[in-house]
């Protein structure tokens, strides 16, 4: 009966909220306008306090916004097939045959050996190790598959602290080498795909996005690792040699990074294969299913697709949708348009700081779908980079690293036992920082040479 109480109190927060939103919102937009807010409010409430299934409250989009004349049902559902999610299906049919064979276990323990084992080389190679994963896998999976080594290779709490901490930052880091690595992600090339603009190609995003992950990693490893004695850790390690499953998986693996590779545009010397990349993931994944590898078994996996989480891109490329059939894009970037006057890098410094500290207390992958339409508006109207600085928008909404809401890894870190509020906010708030720095900094001076 608690629960049913709690419950009800949450969903009426919620409500309490869209409402509130809607009528501070008439006075500045129209019906439809506010309306979208408040819905937007309410949504944001939802997935933040857990009210209802993620997968519920994603898909209430399909009902809310035709209801409210915001756009029809055909308009709404049409992006919950979005290429983009096709792309994220075929990436996490990946991920799970990766899980399945274990090969994620023997990355990990090759890349544990590259580093001493004392305190500072562990957390090096816990954040590396979680980086990497997660450009391929996904942030939750990979705290997931990685959160016990933290607890287990030591009985100090200070030192399993720091573990778990660099194994959920390093996760958040990481997830961005790669389209794939996160939500946001996707999000920009569906976005950039929707709006007719110049795609980023795979490895493209990767030679530019990876200095600044380099960077991250060093910084993050190194503050976490400052004030612990250097003692040796033994740390076991497992000298298997890989099975039949992860070599098949390995080869696939190799066959789709040769594919990405030769489809992707070198301009002006190659325009690449113009194959679909969605197509591309979705076709690799399907591979699992087939001889001679029959890695994947449906009724046995399917279960382990996050159908939840692929809602939820319907939801956030719907909002996108909606922001720009309603004009609410255009009337929320006109009153960001005087921002315009500054100069670029600190027009770039004000889209980093709102976005990083605004992912805090929201769902990264909600407040992406809201802002990249305004910003993408404000670009159209006043001539400024719009590639960078949605790229830029886009990188900050996966580095907030202050509160357990922020992201997945986060709050898996705090459901460790080892990790509390405080010690976050004090560590998070630093990278936060120097996250928005080395992102700005980075667009500034070596994007621009892209986009």
């Amino acid at each position: 009966m608690t629960e049913y109480y709690g419950q009800i109190k949450k969903i009426s927060l919620g409500l309490s909220v869209g409402f509130g939103i809607f009528i501070i919102s008439l006075m500045v937009f129209n019906t439809i306008q506010s309306s979208l807010l408040g819905i937007i409010g309410l949504l944001v409430v939802l997935w933040t306090n857990e009210a209802l299934p993620l997968a519920v409250v994603s898909l209430m989009p399909i009902v809310l916004f035709p209801a409210f004349s915001i756009i029809d049902t055909k308009a709404t559902t049409i992006n919950y097939a979005h290429p983009i999610i096709f792309l994220f299906l075929g990436g996490f049919l990946l991920a799970i045959a990766v899980q399945k064979s274990k090969l994620h276990t023997f990355i990990a323990d090759k890349m544990l050996s590259f580093f001493p084992n004392t305190p500072r080389g562990i957390i090096f190679s816990l954040a590396i190790t979680s980086g990497m994963l997660s450009s391929i896998l996904s942030n939750t999976t990979t705290t997931l598959l990685l959160i016990s080594i933290a607890l287990f290779i030591t009985d100090n709490v200070k030192l399993k602290m720091r573990f778990a901490l660099a194994i959920a930052y390093g996760a958040s880091v990481g997830g961005i080498i790669t389209p794939i690595g996160t939500p946001p992600n996707l999000i920009l090339l569906g976005i950039m795909n929707d709006k007719g603009m110049q795609s980023i190609a795979f490895f493209e995003w990767i030679y530019m996005v990876f200095p600044l992950a380099f960077l991250m990693f060093i910084v993050v490893s190194y503050i976490l690792s400052l004030g612990l004695d250097k003692q040796p850790i033994t740390i076991k390690k497992s000298n298997e040699k890989l099975n039949v499953e992860q070599k098949k998986v390995l080869y696939i693996l190799g066959g789709l990074i040769t594919l990405l590779l030769v489809n992707a545009p070198i301009r002006p010397y190659w325009d690449g294969l113009g194959l679909s990349e969605a197509g591309i993931l979705l076709g690799i994944g399907m591979l699992f299913f087939i001889p001679p590898f029959n890695i994947l078994e449906w009724e046995k996996d399917k279960d382990k697709i996050p159908f939840k989480i692929m809602f939820l891109f319907g939801a956030g490329f719907s909002i996108a949708k909606a922001f720009s059939a309603t004009g609410l894009a255009d009337e929320v970037a006109s009153y960001l348009i005087v921002m315009t006057n500054l100069p670029p890098i600190f027009l770039l410094l004000a889209v980093a700081s709102l976005i990083t500290f605004t992912t805090e207390i929201t769902s990264n992958t909600a407040l992406i779908s809201i802002m990249l339409p305004v910003i993408y508006s404000v670009a159209e109207q006043t001539g400024i980079n719009t590639t960078l600085f949605m790229m830029v928008a886009t990188i900050c909404a996966s580095y907030a690293f202050m509160l357990p809401i922020a992201t997945p890894p986060n709050a898996i870190a705090m459901s460790s036992g080892v990790v509390d509020v405080k010690t976050m906010i004090r560590y998070g708030v630093v990278f936060n920082l120097v996250g928005i720095f080395l992102i700005v900094l980075i667009a500034e001076f070596f994007w621009k040479l892209f986009l």
